[in-house]
């Protein structure tokens, strides 16, 4: 059963008693607060503890001093099914080392400097499947406008093979139970599992969040996302590695959604990359720039930076290219490295390492290889290390001015 009630203000724990006029069900050790669904694939699902033989840096602190009555973790179990579901079978547990261990590890370092900050209790429902794509997360609704997506299944046997990537699937059986309970916002880490359809990603994350939406009732709620990290893709196609293979263009999917996604953000990762692991071990970063986006974006806090730059313009002054950014509250800054991962090409299309010379707010490039500049791209590859930032520490994302 399900019921509206009007919530006292944040705090607890409280009580709640359900009476049918002789029979009465106590709910005990209840908080009010903040409620934040954390949503995506297996960088999402990553334990604080770390999956087998691949750790998280500083999870073992973490869990032991996990300790706080004032977060609430929930996690629905992994299903994979044809029809919606209504229910799960899960509870809610008290963070501490014998629950946290096996929980998100970016939802943990997000809900944990959520409630550290603002001073009230935090829930987390932990929604997500490793090895998922998008598409699994949507219902048939959502993807009858793309033409080109995979098939829904229809039987029982179409589930047999990755269930975990046929579309619906995970909507019907995870997310569905959850629909309608309050919650604040959303977090979702995914996008590994579509690197091959890069083209596609960018709509159908835009309408799977605008649908989410719409079921939920609850108005435009945030939704804050993390890109990304740089890897080595090319490893899982040894024979036949196609230009759009490159993760770049699904992060550039990423980064153009979170321009036309109201009331959204992006974390960007791109200095936490592992090149032989598709799970970064730094989980730490990723979860706090979701809060920062949170902190700032939903509950207006100040005086601190939550977004990454972003690319402005180029402006070409003969054989020099200029490339200035947004999003710069104290400047850029390269801690004092050489910059390599810019390119530029001339008309012939073809890109070569450019010198990066760094100022306060703009980045010039210039190569004698190119005498008259066109396009510039920076870290568009797979993988590759994060160069610049803000004075905040916030990366930028890789980029590219050209549409080739």
């Amino acid at each position: 059963w399900k019921t509206n009630l009007t919530t006292p203000k944040a705090g607890g724990p409280y009580i709640i008693i359900v009476s049918n006029g002789s029979e009465i069900k106590t709910i005990n050790n209840v908080l009010i607060g903040e409620v934040w669904l954390c949503s995506g694939q297996s960088n999402m699902e990553m334990p604080l503890k770390g999956f087998h033989g691949q750790p998280v840096i500083g999870g073992n602190d973490e869990i032991v001093s996990s300790s706080n009555n004032n977060i609430r973790l929930i996690t629905v179990p992994r299903t994979t099914v044809l029809e919606p579901k209504e229910d799960f079978e899960g509870h809610w547990e008290v963070a501490g080392p014998q629950t946290t261990g096996g929980f998100s590890a970016t939802a943990w370092y997000f809900g944990s400097l959520l409630q550290e900050v603002l001073q009230v209790p935090v829930g987390l429902i932990h929604v997500s499947y490793g090895g998922s794509n998008v598409e699994a997360w949507m219902n048939k609704e959502m993807l009858e406008d793309f033409d080109n997506t995979l098939p829904i299944p229809k039987t029982e046997s179409d589930l047999k093979s990755n269930p975990n990537r046929v579309p619906t699937t995970l909507f019907n059986g995870m997310l569905s139970p959850v629909i309608g309970y309050g919650i604040k916002g959303a977090i979702w880490y995914q996008g590994e599992s579509n690197y091959e359809r890069p083209f596609e990603y960018k709509d159908l994350f835009k309408k799977m969040v605008e649908s989410w939406r719409e079921l939920w009732n609850q108005g435009a709620f945030p939704f804050y996302y993390a890109q990304i990290a740089p890897f080595d893709y090319a490893r899982f196609h040894p024979q036949d590695n196609l230009e759009k293979y490159n993760s770049a263009y699904l992060r550039e999917a990423q980064l153009q959604a979170s321009k036309e996604i109201s009331n959204s953000g992006m974390a960007v990762l791109m200095d936490v990359g592992e090149e032989i692991s598709i799970h970064p071990m730094d989980k730490e970063k990723g979860g706090k720039r979701l809060a920062y986006l949170a902190l700032a974006k939903t509950y207006g806090l100040e005086g601190f930076e939550y977004e990454s730059p972003v690319f402005r313009s180029i402006e070409i002054i003969e054989s020099t290219v200029i490339v200035s950014f947004d999003n710069i509250p104290n400047g850029i800054t390269s801690f004092w490295k050489e910059v390599k991962g810019f390119e530029i090409a001339g008309e012939n299309k073809v890109f070569y390492p450019a010198q990066a010379i760094v100022r306060t707010k703009s980045v010039i490039l210039s190569t004698p290889k190119v005498a008259k500049p066109v396009a510039v791209r920076y870290l568009f590859k797979n993988y590759a290390k994060a160069e610049l930032f803000s004075g905040g520490g916030l990366p930028i994302s890789s980029f590219r001015t050209d549409n080739w």
